[in-house]
């Protein structure tokens, strides 16, 4: 994101945006809808505002002396044709940037008394419904497992069997190899072979019927939690939605307020820095 003011060098012009181009002209306006509300002075919206590519970027923060600017920035500045792309304290005396401090508490204030009172409200309406969907959801679950681990139970059970013989068989094959290693090695590896193919003819089946059991517990279960969920974020979406209806207007005054309050005291020229005057 670019800074407060950032202009663009190019063919020995200096090209930047003013907040009347931006907010009291077609092309400014066709920029917000283009760019939304961030950046409406950086350097791509200056590119697109005048439909032109190339040039060298430049911006620069420090407003300590108006020499850190070209000259057509600083009659800009002056003149308060940049109200609305954003502030600068360093412009104004510290006398009237306390004033502005308290302006802009008093509208943020009124702001966040606004954004937490109907956040309570929207709450009051989303909470219940999360509560009634967890409430669904851990029965759901319940009831699935209910079924689920007794089937695993039950599979676990002859897997573990079928584990103990396999061991019993490949244990005392695997010492015996151990004394005579390589020479034991083929028939140690059919004895293994022997013994694991016996261990899954009784695993297997065991796995296919736990999961005959398991698999339409959980897709029932899944099909309940699609559909209670889908039902909360329904409730939240809309109580979302009338928390953006109030909340935004709200921070857009905030932020207006925040604008105009700074420019309606710098265009009096007392109140600004000696060397801005």
């Amino acid at each position: 994101m670019c800074e407060f003011i950032s202009w663009v060098e190019k063919d020995g012009k200096c090209i930047f945006l003013t907040g009347e181009d931006v907010f009291k002209t077609k092309r400014g306006k066709e920029l917000q809808a283009h760019d939304g509300t961030n950046d409406l002075d950086g350097h791509g919206a200056i590119r697109w505002y005048y439909n032109f590519e190339g040039g060298l970027d430049k911006e620069c923060t420090d407003f300590s002396t108006p020499d850190n600017f070209p000259l057509e920035i600083v009659k800009a500045i002056k003149s308060g044709k940049m109200r609305g792309l954003g502030i600068a304290e360093g412009l104004l005396t510290p006398k009237v940037i306390t004033k502005y401090k308290r302006i802009l508490q008093s509208a943020y204030a009124e702001y966040i008394e606004i954004e937490r009172s109907i956040y309570a409200e929207c709450e009051k309406i989303r909470q219940p419904a999360y509560t009634e969907y967890d409430k669904l959801r851990q029965s759901a679950r319940v009831e699935y497992e209910e079924i689920e681990q007794p089937a695993y139970t039950e599979y676990e059970k002859i897997q573990q069997l079928a584990l103990a013989k396999y061991e019993k068989i490949l244990q005392p094959a695997y010492a015996k190899y151990r004394k005579i290693q390589q020479s034991a090695l083929v028939g140690y590896n059919k004895i293994a072979q022997s013994a694991r193919t016996k261990y899954e003819k009784i695993q297997q089946p065991a796995l296919a019927k736990y999961e005959k059991i398991q698999q339409p517990a959980y897709a029932k279960y899944k099909k309940i939690l699609r559909s209670i969920y889908a039902e909360y974020r329904k409730i939240q979406r809309s109580a979302r939605a009338k928390y953006k209806k109030i909340e935004q207007p709200a921070y857009a005054k905030y932020k207006k307020t925040k604008q105009t309050a700074f420019w309606d005291l710098f265009a009096v020229k007392k109140n600004r820095v000696r060397k801005w005057r």
